[in-house]
């Protein structure tokens, strides 16, 4: 069967299994939520209609003042599961299926999936601030990885793979098939770069998720907005420019915020098992005042769309839920980001349209889309996705002027700062992905070998590495450098698995982007194991850190 042909075949399978697991995930979600904050807390949210839910808040016989009970007992838990089975489990999962695709050819372990669906649920349904959408990414990607391993496809199909398991899953989740293909393969750079090979197939699984999906929940979009809404005139739209200067603002400060407090959680010298659930009573003290911030908050999205919140609380809560869901997802708790990022420009939105006297389901809209596409980098994506997710494609225009704006004012403040986007391990373009280096590298060398390039000297695939062991390191874009390690015999990597992260220490900042052995270049694979006399191309990023001795 043609390779094409295959991945067709694989698309379709994983778009059904990736629909069919995002139900098991909302089933244990749902059922973690009637035992921690429906049956111990007695508080429940608002819900979504079209999820079966009701908008209205239920407070129970106590009050407010067993959530944080909740919350920090679910985070316990959580924290014990992830860092006992799992710990690349941890976090907001779409960081993890980026950082599997950039540095580790896709590779996600089997455990993976599982763990990351039972904390997860566990985190949320406990009260969490923190949404669905990043652990179902991880989810039905490393179901993606796991059916490459057990076909044995090669390193470039796991990777793609790992996409398309994602696309299915967000598309469940969601009920965006469109534009959660397209986020698929946006999210991976931080510039306007995609991973186009992998569009068509990740649109396939999308589709097919959406339409098992359907099955389920019916066809109608994720939130409601009012029949007829539109935006005309010039005045009009004139406001919205102004909602993208106050959403790059906001987009600015979230990664900010978000890395920030995770660096702190790390600097706390308690073991990380019980980090979550410090995170988790944070979230529940600040849930005495303003329970709004709890789980992932689509029902109070939709009152923040019908106009049903006043201006104060409105203000109140885009900071509120900022440090809410900082708190449940940098201390290492479960859950993804998303949700709350959509929640906290759905309510600046409100915020905005309440001061300027506008319509606030159009202004709660556009405001999700300017904060979260330029906080994460995806602007296309988030469009197409909250357009579906909505049903307001006639707001596409305004939500373009606000989403150049923030996506603008985001870019030129976070150029200094450490932090960029809310996806840590998204790299500028192609040609900064680890993924990618190997190939060039083979490319390169097999061009060389066969003397297709016009030389005046003799160069060879000998000659390159005879350069790097000179000492005289190859300076690349961006202060980075290419140089060599030579594997001795008594090397303590000797037998470790050929992963981009292998020599990486405390002091050296530096990607492992193949390994030539003899004749032959090895790519960073789950079924490698480093040999003596192996000669291993690092990338090193940090100044003054290339190092070309034996190893």
């Amino acid at each position: 069967m043609a390779r094409n042909q295959r991945l067709l075949l694989d698309a379709l399978l994983l778009g059904l299994t990736g629909g069919l697991c995002a139900q098991v995930f909302t089933f244990l979600l749902d059922l973690s939520q009637s035992v921690f904050l429906v049956g111990l807390a007695g508080y429940h949210a608002p819900g979504l209609p079209d999820e079966g839910g009701v908008l209205r808040e239920s407070v129970g016989a106590y009050g407010l003042w067993l959530i944080p009970v909740a919350t920090t007992v679910g985070g316990l838990i959580s924290g014990l599961l992830v860092f006992t089975l799992a710990p690349e489990a941890e976090g907001h999962g779409t960081d993890s299926v980026v950082r599997a695709y950039h540095k580790a050819g896709g590779f996600i372990r089997y455990r993976v999936p599982g763990v990351k669906m039972i904390a997860s649920a566990i985190t949320i349904g406990s009260g969490g601030a923190a949404g669905r959408e990043g652990p179902t990414a991880l989810i039905t990607a490393g179901l993606g990885s796991m059916y490459a391993a057990v076909f044995k496809r090669s390193n470039e199909d796991m990777r793609l793979l790992v996409l398309v398991g994602m696309a299915a899953g967000l598309s469940a989740i969601f009920r965006s098939p469109l534009g959660c293909a397209v986020f698929a393969v946006e999210v991976l750079y931080r510039d306007v770069e995609y991973e186009s090979s992998a569009l068509f197939f990740a649109l396939t699984a999308s589709l097919t998720a959406y339409v098992v999906n359907a099955f389920f929940v019916g066809w109608n979009p994720l939130f409601r907005i009012p029949p007829g809404l539109v935006v005309s005139g010039i005045r009009e739209h004139a406001w919205y420019l102004a909602l993208g200067g106050a959403a790059g603002l906001v987009a600015t400060l979230l990664p900010a915020v978000f890395y920030g407090v995770r660096d702190l959680f790390r600097r706390i010298p308690v073991p990380p098992h019980i980090k979550p659930a410090i995170g988790g009573l944070g979230v529940g003290l600040i849930a005495l005042a303003l329970p709004q911030v709890l789980g992932g908050g689509y029902g109070w999205i939709q009152e923040a769309i019908d106009g049903h919140m006043a201006a104060p609380l409105l203000l109140t809560l885009i900071f509120a839920k900022i440090a809410a869901f900082a708190l449940t997802v940098s201390s290492g708790g479960s859950g993804g980001i998303f949700a709350p990022c959509l929640f906290v420009g759905a309510m600046l939105g409100g915020f905005l349209a309440s001061i300027f006297g506008q319509p606030s389901a159009a202004f709660v809209v556009v405001g999700i889309v300017a904060v979260f596409g330029a906080a994460a980098r995806v602007p296309f994506a988030t469009a197409l996705m909250v357009a579906e997710m909505t049903g307001g494609y006639q707001l596409l225009v305004p939500a373009a002027i606000a989403l150049t704006v923030s996506c603008a004012i985001q870019a030129n403040l976070s150029q200094r700062m450490k932090y960029k986007s809310l996806y840590e391990a998204q790299v500028r373009a192609r040609v900064d992905s680890p993924a990618h280096y190997a190939e060039l590298i083979d490319s390169a060398l097999k061009l060389l070998q066969e003397k297709r390039v016009p030389l005046q000297t003799e160069v060879t695939c000998v000659n390159l590495i005879d350069l790097l062991e000179s000492g005289i390191p190859i300076a690349l874009p961006d202060g980075k450098r290419l140089t060599v390690l030579e594997l001795s015999a008594e090397s303590p990597h000797v037998g470790k698995q050929v992963h981009p992260d292998v020599f990486t220490d405390p002091d050296i900042d530096e990607d492992l982007v193949a390994v030539i052995r003899g004749t032959e270049v090895l790519v960073p694979h789950h079924t490698h194991r480093l040999s003596p006399g192996d000669k291993a191309l690092v990338i090193t990023r940090a100044d003054g850190t290339g190092r070309t001795e034996k190893s």
